[in-house]
């Protein structure tokens, strides 16, 4: 593909009007029928048109539309300096008050004001970045708003003097508690910030052991089972991260066990929440905290005075590296052309064509890794008031004032940058064949892959900089994209371009059937060099009536990954009252029972890009379906 500055505009709002799936479709959370998300999709197709012919460099600009590497966002950025996703720090923002447009915000003196303050920071954090934005330690923070409900509630009991006056204010607290968190789960499932879509949210909690911490961890979790609307509808919105530690959670003698097993209920019922498991996490990335959107991790990181600082800080975007291309490049022409297959070559063949990856490997990641300090060097051209939000009133943990600079939000490692990565599976499936995950010497050139990804990001770390570290892309619409391209070029080279997706990161190949515990025992091993972004899923059949296997797999992994998602079947149809898994289709799923495809009348739930989805009433590009399809039917196929 040949990079044209001539019409290139035009040509992109062509194709979007034109209906285009790529373009229409690529956010499965996006209603492209809206008039806010044409609006957005269109100013999108100018910006990334514009920044492909007139903003990155040449070289940059044409391995993106190639193929070799992947610029994300380049429908905000670099068109925009804004950035990617974020902790937000709602507790200071809380304690001290901000302003949004002409308003001045007082502290909360109640947690139903505080939660309904979050929301109104949600729209307009999303609306000033481009990623998504979480709130770490929400029942932490939102812990002291519910002790002044408490005091109000004893002025009350004594005023008409209620023998049980304390008994009465934690009653009258625990509603508000969770009328106030239903609030919030209702605000933001209804709420569009200004790119035409609901903000994706992260809410992480779990680890408070305080009487209200708890009791508003048990109100998030019976909120999102009790569902929205009278049907109780599962939530697609806020992604849902328990955190996990022994001696607060983790066992029966723990004083939260029992919150841990309304977890356990509610990921069967609702797949959320993801888990956190706290050691490993601060093993991984050297400090505790909720994954900034829906996997990209923050690691430790102390201010000037020596204390840990997690929110208010944030990412600056993400170049991913077309692994499977590089193999393809460079592995034996008779095993792409599926004359051989590459598990029977010669250790001289093998490592001949190991070689010449390792040699365009380093040509690529430089070039990806050009491309993120062109990211990053486009963030520092922000004005402090080109998001008033994020730089003046707190969002980003610091209180700027007009004409300071921009560099205090990133420099020192405060900011982080990610070179991502996809498709580690059809990579070393190339010198290793298909069956690659028994062979310890495929394991060791999987893993040395990310070791060398990880010795690139080191490489460029400075005092005076952001962090750069590894992530393992969701790949969203990528894991179509890349492959789509590779087979346009190489042809359908068999497990690799002929199943037209790349697999996810490290994770195993969807196609065979591990165990959960097989799963996380192999996959274990990779995080620790992609601790930039990383999470580990499990597929189940329908668990409703069974915590007790989930509970199995969740303490299993306690010592061996630190972010676990769990993948079931909770899709429901209100016209016959099926539940369980719906039948994929080719052009969506539909009732097994009835046969029921409509979307105000089925209940369809799937994680499309880290986040649930609902791919009923949001299409998904082919990729995504593609996958999303061979993942149930091997759930169908293990259930039965």
């Amino acid at each position: 593909m040949l990079l044209k500055k001539s019409g290139a505009i035009e040509a992109a709002i062509e194709n979007l009007r034109a209906g285009d799936s790529a373009i229409v479709h690529e956010n499965a959370n996006k209603d492209a029928t809206v008039f806010n998300t044409q609006r957005d999709l269109t100013a999108g197709a100018v910006a990334k048109a514009y920044a492909l012919t007139r903003m990155l460099p040449g070289e940059i600009a044409q391995a993106h539309l190639d193929g070799d590497i992947h610029f994300h966002d380049l429908d905000y950025s670099p068109f925009e300096p804004m950035t990617n996703c974020c902790l937000i720090d709602i507790a200071g923002m809380l304690s001290g008050g901000f302003t949004i447009g002409n308003a001045h915000v007082e502290s909360p003196k109640s947690i139903q004001t505080a939660t309904a303050q979050i929301a109104q920071i949600i729209a307009n954090v999303a609306s000033s970045q481009y990623g998504g934005c979480s709130v770490d330690r929400i029942d932490e923070v939102l812990a002291p708003y519910a002790s002044l409900n408490y005091e109000k509630h004893l002025v009350e009991a004594s005023t008409w003097s209620i023998s049980d006056a304390a008994g009465f204010a934690t009653a009258k607290t625990a509603k508000d508690i969770y009328d106030a968190m239903q609030s919030l789960e209702y605000e933001v499932n209804t709420l569009y910030s200004s790119n035409g879509q609901t903000p994706f949210v992260t809410l992480g909690f779990g680890v408070g052991t305080g009487v209200w911490e708890r009791e508003i961890q048990k109100a998030i979790l019976q909120v999102r089972l009790d569902g929205i609307g009278s049907d109780g509808h599962t939530a697609i919105f806020p992604k849902l991260v328990f955190g996990l530690k022994r001696g607060t959670n983790l066992e029966v003698a723990d004083p939260n066990y029992d919150i841990k097993q309304l977890a356990l209920k509610c990921s069967t019922q609702r797949m959320y929440p993801d888990v956190i498991n706290y050691e490993k996490l601060i093993e991984i990335t050297g400090s505790y905290k909720t994954p900034m959107g829906c996997r990209s991790f923050l690691q430790g990181w102390t201010d000037a005075s020596g204390a840990e600082v997690n929110s208010g800080r944030m990412n600056l975007g993400v170049v991913t590296v077309n692994l499977p291309r590089i193999a393809l490049e460079t592995a034996s022409a008779q095993v792409i052309a599926g004359q051989a297959a590459a598990e029977n070559l010669s250790d001289k063949e093998r490592q001949q064509a190991i070689a010449s990856f390792w040699r365009l490997f380093e040509e690529r990641v430089e070039l990806a890794m050009g491309a993120l300090r062109y990211r990053v060097e486009r963030c520092r051209e922000a004005l402090i008031d080109n998001a008033p939000i994020l730089y003046k009133h707190g969002a980003f943990g610091i209180r700027a004032s007009e004409g300071e600079s921009i560099d205090q939000f990133f420099d020192n490692g405060r900011a982080t940058a990610s070179l991502g990565y996809i498709g580690i599976y059809e990579t070393v499936a190339l010198f290793f064949g298909p069956a690659w995950e028994k062979n310890a010497q495929a394991k060791q050139f999987s893993l040395e892959i990310l070791e060398r990804l990880k010795a690139s990001t080191r490489r460029e770390n400075q005092a005076n900089g952001p962090w750069y570290s590894v992530y393992s892309t969701p790949s969203e619409s990528l894991t179509d994209r890349f492959c789509r391209l590779d087979k346009e070029r190489f042809g359908s080279v068999t497990d690799v371009t002929d199943k037209d997706y790349y697999t996810n990161s490290y994770h195993l190949d969807i196609r065979k059937n591990y165990t959960p515990f097989e799963k996380l025992e192999f996959e274990k091993d990779y995080p620790v060099y992609a601790s930039g972004g990383f999470i580990h899923y499990c597929e189940y059949p329908q668990l409703t009536h069974n915590t007790q296997a989930l509970e199995a797999v969740w303490d299993f992994a306690y010592d061996r990954v630190a972010y676990l998602g769990t993948n079931t079947p909770i899709d429901k149809c209100y016209e016959c009252s099926f539940e369980g898994e719906f039948a994929p289709t080719a052009d969506g799923f539909r009732c097994p029972d009835c046969g029921n495809t409509n979307p105000d009348t089925c209940d369809v739930v799937k994680r499309t890009c880290g986040y649930l989805g609902n791919p009923v009433k949001r299409p998904m590009v082919h990729g995504r379906h593609t996958e999303i399809i061979n993942r149930v039917k091997h759930m169908a196929k293990d259930a039965g």
